[in-house]
C-alpha cells in the first residue's frame, strides 16, 4: 500500500469517527431527553408502565453512552502503567449498569405486584401523548443510528437497545388507549411487569457477558474449533499448541498460540506468522495475535553429540615407529 493510500485510509476512518460520534451524541441527546419525560409523566399521570418504560430508557441511555465511551476510549494510547488503555473500563461499567437494573427491576415488579392486587387510577390520555412522544424520540434516534449499523457493532448494538424501547413504548401506547376507553387501569401493572422482564433479562444477559469477559471466556461469536482448523490451513503450519482466545473488551479480541512448523519451512517462520495474522484479522476480526513459530522437527540427530575415539591416519610414511 502506498503511502497516498494510507493516509486516505485513515482520513476516511477519522472521518467515519466523527461521524459515528454526532450520531451518538445526536441519540443520546434525544434519549435523555425522553428519560425525564417519561419519568417526570410517570409521576404525573400515576403510571407505573410509564416509570418502568423509562427504566428501560435509562438502560438505553446508559448503552448508547457505554458505546460512545469505547469509541472515545479507543483513542487513549496504551501506557506503562495500563499496556491495554482504557478498554476494560467498558466491562465495569457494563457490570454497575447490569447490578442496577436489577434493583430498579426488582422494586417496578415490587409496585406492579401491589397494583394489580389493588389497581390505581391513571391518567390515560397523558400517559399516552407522553409515550406517543417517546416512540417518535427513539424512531428518530434509531434512525440516525441506523445508517452506521453496518459500520460498528457498537452501533448496530445501540441501535436495536432503541429499537427495542420504540417496541415498549408502542406496548405502553396500546394500554394507554384500552384503559382510556375501558378504565381497565390493571393494565398499567401488567404493562409494566411485562417491561420489567424484558429489563431484568437484558440485565442479566449484560451480567453474563461482562463476567464472561473478565473470566478471559472465548468470544461467544468465535467458534474455536474452526479458528484452529483455519490456521492449521496455512501452508507451513504442522501443529498448533498452547492456543488461547478472549476479549480485552466488547470488540476487541486477542490470540495467542505456538506455531510448529514443518521442517521445510523453517525459513519462512516470519511469513508464516504474517499469514496467519492476516488471515486472523480478515476472517476472524482478531485484532491483537501474539504468535510464537518454532520447528519440533527441525532436529534430525540426537541433541547431545557422542564422543567417540576416532584413530587418526599417519601421512608420513617414511615414519616408523
Amino acid at each position: 500500500m502506498s503511502t497516498t493510500d494510507s493516509h486516505a485510509d485513515h482520513v476516511s476512518s477519522d472521518e467515519l469517527d466523527r461521524s459515528l460520534t454526532r450520531g451518538f451524541f445526536f441519540a443520546i441527546a434525544l434519549t435523555a431527553v425522553t428519560l425525564v419525560a417519561e419519568v417526570a409523566g410517570g409521576f404525573w399521570t400515576n403510571s407505573l408502565a410509564l416509570l418502568s418504560d423509562a427504566a428501560h430508557v435509562f438502560m438505553d441511555l446508559f448503552a448508547l453512552v457505554l458505546s460512545l465511551a469505547a469509541i472515545r476510549l479507543a483513542r487513549f494510547p496504551a501506557t506503562d502503567r495500563r499496556t491495554y488503555g482504557w478498554h476494560r473500563a467498558e466491562i465495569l461499567a457494563s457490570l454497575i449498569n447490569a447490578g442496577t437494573l436489577l434493583l430498579i427491576a426488582f422494586g417496578i415488579l415490587g409496585e406492579a405486584w401491589k397494583r394489580l392486587l389493588h389497581p390505581e387510577a391513571v391518567k390515560s390520555q397523558e400517559m399516552f401523548i407522553i409515550a406517543s412522544i417517546g416512540l417518535v424520540m427513539n424512531l428518530v434516534a434509531a434512525a440516525r443510528l441506523h445508517r452506521h449499523s453496518h459500520d460498528d457493532l457498537n452501533v448496530r448494538s445501540a441501535f436495536l437497545h432503541v429499537l427495542g424501547d420504540a417496541l415498549a413504548s408502542v406496548g405502553v401506547i396500546i394500554g394507554g388507549v384500552v384503559m382510556l376507553f375501558t378504565g381497565w387501569y390493571v393494565l398499567d401493572a401488567v404493562i409494566s411487569m411485562a417491561i420489567v422482564l424484558i429489563i431484568g433479562f437484558g440485565a442479566l444477559r449484560l451480567l453474563r457477558e461482562a463476567g464472561h469477559i473478565l473470566l478471559e471466556g472465548v468470544p461467544p461469536q468465535l467458534d474455536l474449533n474452526r479458528v484452529l482448523a483455519r490456521m492449521l490451513a496455512v501452508e507451513g503450519v504442522n501443529d498448533i499448541h498452547h492456543l488461547h482466545v478472549w476479549s480485552i473488551c466488547s470488540h476487541i479480541t486477542a490470540l495467542s498460540a505456538h506455531i510448529d512448523v514443518h521442517p521445510e519451512h523453517r525459513y519462512r517462520q516470519g511469513e508464516i506468522v504474517g499469514a496467519l495474522e492476516a488471515m486472523l484479522v480478515h476472517d476472524f476480526h482478531i485484532t491483537h495475535t501474539t504468535l510464537q513459530a518454532d520447528c519440533a522437527n527441525c532436529i534430525t540427530g540426537p541433541v547431545i553429540q557422542q564422543l567417540r575415539h576416532r584413530p587418526r591416519h599417519n601421512h608420513d610414511h617414511g615414519h616408523s615407529h
